[in-house]
């Protein structure tokens, strides 16, 4: 019986060793304890370190990736506001090519009244030239009529020509006779 000795006395060694004894079994117990949440702590450490690491690792990677996206925003940016000159100077040119085009019809329509102003004029100098070439047949004829009558003329002046050639001769014989007459009535 514990705590009683030989001689049947209370034994107080014998109760503290059963006390250091059981405090002993609970501290071993204890002790396997805490070595057994010190092993899951270290576990756990691992694996907050591996965690920890991981974590770093993305996040070097999110700050590349976020280095790279920083870059492309810029690129985007630059062409978005290169986009924006492009839109504005293709807006200028289509406001030019309006007004070009807005030329052009004037210009085309007033070249369909010139056109019409010169097929007017071609068909009047057509009517002209029909006219013309009428009036020259008519001059043409006329001037032949004329080149016939001139050497009809020329004939009849010839003829009058020995006419008064033979009338002078005439007169002459007539003035030779007077003479005569003259002479012989003296």
């Amino acid at each position: 019986m514990a705590g009683v000795n030989k001689n049947g006395d209370f034994d107080t060694l014998s109760v503290q060793d059963e006390e250091n004894a059981k405090r002993a079994a609970e501290l071993v117990i204890a002790n396997k304890e805490l070595l057994f949440q010190n092993e899951e702590k270290e576990k756990r450490a691992a694996e907050l370190i591996i965690a920890n690491r991981e974590l770093l690792f993305q996040n070097e990677e999110k700050e590349k990736r976020a280095a790279e996206l920083i870059i492309a925003n810029k690129e985007l940016l630059f062409q978005n506001e290169e986009k924006e000159k492009r839109a504005a100077e293709l807006i200028i040119a289509n406001k030019e090519l309006v007004f070009q085009n807005e030329e052009k019809e004037k210009r085309a329509a007033e070249l369909i009244i010139a056109n019409k102003e010169l097929l007017f004029q071609n068909e009047e100098k057509e009517k002209r030239a029909a006219e013309l070439i009428i009036a020259n047949k008519e001059l043409l004829f006329q001037n032949e009529e004329k080149e016939k009558r001139a050497a009809e003329l020329i004939i009849a002046n010839k003829e009058l020509v020995f006419q008064n050639e033979e009338k002078e001769k005439r007169a002459a014989e007539l003035v030779i006779a007077d003479k005569e007459l003259e002479f012989q009535n003296k």
